[in-house]
């Protein structure tokens, strides 16, 4: 082989190199902006979920927010509801109350009555019988509702349930029980409607000790 056919080849194989280099060169640089396409579109994504991401963290601070005044609102229908409920049995109660207050001294005249008058003939006991008839319905009335009588006699004297009218030295009794109930005292179911008006034991001795202490001054 002559130096001629040797340069020829090499001739030849620089010329293929460089023609796969200019092959080459389009491939890299498509590649090189497909990269960067992609990277756009990541960082554009990136970017929206960002946005989406603080979107959905204000909806909900702004649901929680709803939430919480919803159950403060509800809360406070609740307490309305039942404070106007309280309120109603409040002011029922009391008219109640008042109402039976009225009608108590009616009672009293009644019980007054039947003690003191003494019908000597048909027509009195006619006539007695007849309002004695009213009292027994008034009293009836007045059970169906709640209203009961207390019975204090012989129990100790509780100035919850009895109001002192009278002291009386005694020593058949013990200190502070109630001899005789004056004018009857009421309950409405567990309350006081109107106290018992009594007459209260109290030591004899003291009383004589203190009428000889007198005596002697």
């Amino acid at each position: 082989m002559n130096s001629n056919e040797i340069n020829v080849d090499n001739s030849a194989e620089t010329f293929t190199n460089q023609e796969v280099e200019v092959q080459e060169s389009p491939t890299t640089e498509t590649t090189t902006t497909e990269n960067q396409d992609h990277q756009e579109v990541i960082t554009a994504l990136q970017e929206q979920v960002a946005v989406l991401k603080q979107q959905l963290e204000e909806q909900t601070e702004k649901t929680e927010s709803f939430k919480t005044q919803y159950i403060r609102i509800a809360a406070d229908f609740d307490n309305f509801r039942k404070r106007s409920n309280k309120d109603r049995e409040m002011l029922e109660c009391q008219v109640k109350r008042n109402t039976i207050l009225e009608l108590l001294p009616v009672i009293d005249n009644f019980e007054r009555a039947r003690t003191q008058l003494k019908p000597n003939n048909d027509g009195e006991k006619a006539i007695h019988k007849s309002y004695q008839g009213v009292y027994k319905i008034l009293v009836d009335s007045l059970k169906r509702i709640g209203v009961s009588p207390m019975r204090p006699e012989g129990q100790p004297f509780d100035p919850n349930y009895h109001e002192a009218m009278l002291r009386e030295p005694t020593d058949e009794h013990p200190e502070g029980t109630v001899i005789e109930e004056l004018i009857r005292g009421y309950l409405l179911d567990d309350q006081v409607l109107r106290h018992a008006m009594v007459k209260v034991a109290a030591p004899k001795e003291e009383v004589d000790d203190s009428t000889t202490e007198t005596a002697e001054n």
